[in-house]
């Protein structure tokens, strides 16, 4: 079997614009966060906030329950700040995860339509091998975590009501979610649009720039030029 090298060359190129707007989704999910923050005072960096997801979760990973070390551990966003979860960056959605199932969740966050669950963090925490095709990559990684079964199924749904409880005691920081999710999709739908169209024509204007710039110099410089290609050969 050989390795698809064409493939993931043409991926990582077509991928450049995607990120710059996912970028820009998430700087505008952080803003409208802090602007929330500012105006109602819900601010996960309080020391109190920080105390209860601890007394919570007991400096465990929120996800599959293993202790935290402090060089292997991750914020987590339970609903991403993207394009397709919407969330943010406020109390109930803000706790700690291992940096393994930080990873892992990403799939699931970078789905438009779940079906095993409503949000990413309960839908990675739904792919306990009874309701995914063979070959999810995601039943996997849990199947490794718990090989039994039966403890794989018991261990994700405490790890789910512990999350829904600790999220129910944060009302208001729910009720901007929700609100973010009914009204606003259109607004960063466009918001991501906008920015990979001025990404692709910023980008293209300043390549033809900065091409004009090095072919003038080779020209005016054709000995350099010549000493760089033998050197590079």
């Amino acid at each position: 079997m050989t390795f698809p090298t064409s493939e993931y060359l043409r991926k990582a190129t077509s991928r450049a614009k995607s990120d710059v707007a996912n970028k820009l989704v998430s700087m505008f999910l952080h803003g409208l966060s802090r602007k929330i923050s500012t105006e109602f005072g819900q601010n996960v960096t309080d020391g109190a906030y920080a105390d209860a997801v601890a007394a919570e979760f007991e400096n465990n990973c929120c996800y599959c329950l293993r202790p935290l070390e402090k060089d292997r551990a991750a914020i987590e966003h339970l609903d991403a700040l993207n394009r397709f979860r919407l969330g943010l960056h406020l109390p109930g959605n803000v706790i700690v995860s291992c940096k393994r199932c930080n990873g892992e969740k990403r799939r699931d966050d970078q789905v438009g339509n779940l079906t095993l669950a409503d949000g990413g963090w309960e839908s990675f925490l739904s792919h306990d091998s009874t309701r995914c095709l063979q070959g999810c990559k995601t039943c996997a990684y849990w199947r490794a975590v718990w090989p039994d079964a039966d403890e794989r199924v018991a261990r994700m749904r405490m790890a789910r009501q512990k999350i829904a409880a600790f999220r129910a005691r944060y009302p208001n920081s729910l009720d901007w979610s929700d609100r973010t999710k009914r009204q606003l999709q259109q607004t960063v739908d466009g918001l991501y649009r906008d920015c990979q169209e001025f990404a692709t024509a910023r980008i293209n204007k300043s390549v033809t720039e900065a091409f004009a710039i090095l072919s003038k110099d080779s020209r005016e410089h054709p000995r350099c030029s010549a000493v760089a290609r033998r050197k590079e050969s």
